[in-house]
């Protein structure tokens, strides 16, 4: 079966390829168990974010509304409804973490970008997330920049990280 286009409302409309590529993954995975969370994470994968005009898409082919799909986009901090900035920076928030000093990483990140959590910089150099557990608890603080994950952080060391990323003090 093929999904026609959907009316996305007040939502920028995605380009040709961005619709093609939402359209190529409902396709896809619309007929796993539980495909919503695969599908969102493949379009998350592939744009960068789940745009909001491809919530219909995503509802149509699921037999959703929109509203179910767009609740799930806005519970799982994973998930961007922007495009994020050319670096994503996630500080772990888990407990461990918190425990060993990821509060003072977090006063630091938010002085040195002038940013809060889900947001970016005024330049689109680095988007700041917060992520609940990296699985390093035993390196705490951690942080993951770009895929990357780092242990036993301290301030001059994060600041080490993003000036050799090319980030502007």
């Amino acid at each position: 079966m093929s999904l026609a286009v959907a009316d996305t409302g007040a939502a920028a409309p995605l380009s040709a390829a961005d619709q093609a590529q939402v359209l190529a993954v409902v396709e896809r995975l619309r007929d796993l168990p539980g495909a919503l969370l695969p599908i969102l994470h493949a379009i998350q994968d592939a744009l960068g974010h789940v745009p909001a005009a491809a919530v219909p898409i995503v509802a149509q082919g699921l037999n959703l509304s929109r509203a179910e799909v767009h609740g799930v986009i806005s519970f799982y901090h994973h998930f961007r409804s922007e495009p994020p900035g050319r670096h994503v920076l996630q500080l772990c928030r888990a407990e461990a973490c918190q425990a060993m000093g990821a509060r003072a990483l977090e006063h630091r990140l938010r002085e040195r970008l002038r940013i809060g959590f889900h947001e970016t910089t005024a330049d689109g150099a680095v988007t700041l997330e917060p992520v609940y557990c990296l699985g390093n608890c035993a390196c705490a603080p951690s942080a993951m920049l770009d895929g990357e994950v780092r242990g036993r952080l301290g301030a001059d060391a994060l600041d080490q990280w993003l000036d050799d990323c090319g980030v502007a003090r």
